[in-house]
């Protein structure tokens, strides 16, 4: 059912989809649910170019006959669409589930919109049930966790900080950077949360995304709605 659900959501995002746009194109399982939705308008003649924001985005929408570029070619972007972890009635979002999150934060940071796209189950009340992914550099690691730590300790969170790990090796992202998850189970102050991270060196993202979301299509059994910042 989950996968029916993120599809009715992919599939409502690439109807906003018009002629002439520049697209930032997500990452994860609902994000490929868009892909092949986008490839279908594609092959009926909708001419757009694409931003993929991880290699396996690339490899899938090249695949499917989606015209790709960089945003060193093409640094501004009309639409952002992606999934999330994931998000409150602010369209606050925790994203980076799949690694991708620092590529993900560059391309929606560079449109003009971002839509979210999600099942019912990743809507909440309050961000923090889905661990905070952290992408850190290799070089120092073990002083950056510790800073993180102290972070944590000092707003009151949950000191449970798990490197992500790929088999016996850590996970290295497409950046070749290593990712902390943070079980935080309630962030009641994102805003502190993100601005604190960014300042501790060897903290190259996190996957707090806030004030970047303009809309979120949501699919549930009663259909898929369309939710807008609370605060816009």
């Amino acid at each position: 059912m989950s996968d029916n659900l993120k599809q009715q959501a992919a599939e409502r995002a690439a109807e906003d989809v018009i002629s002439g746009m520049r697209l930032g194109i997500g990452t994860g399982s609902t994000a490929e649910f868009f892909v092949h939705a986008l490839a279908k308008r594609v092959a009926d003649g909708l001419d757009v170019i694409g931003v993929p924001t991880s290699e396996r985005t690339a490899e899938l929408a090249a695949s499917l006959g989606i015209k790709l570029t960089t945003l060193e070619e093409l640094p501004e972007l009309d639409l952002t669409v992606d999934g999330a972890d994931e998000l409150d009635a602010n369209l606050a979002l925790i994203k980076g589930g799949g690694g991708a999150l620092l590529r993900e934060k560059i391309v929606a940071a560079a449109s003009g919109k971002m839509i979210v796209i999600a099942d019912g189950t990743k809507n909440v009340d309050t961000l923090g049930q889905f661990p905070l992914p952290i992408e850190v550099v290799p070089f120092g690691q073990e002083a950056t966790r510790r800073a993180i730590l102290a972070l944590l300790r000092e707003m009151g969170l949950p000191q449970n900080l798990q490197l992500r790990m790929a088999g016996e090796h850590p996970f290295v992202t497409d950046g070749g950077h290593h990712i902390f998850d943070a079980h935080l189970l309630k962030i009641e102050d994102p805003e502190t949360l993100a601005q604190a991270l960014v300042k501790i060196p060897g903290v190259v993202e996190h996957g707090l995304f806030l004030n970047l979301a303009s809309k979120a299509y949501v699919a549930g059994e009663d259909g898929v709605k369309t939710i807008t910042p609370a605060s816009m």
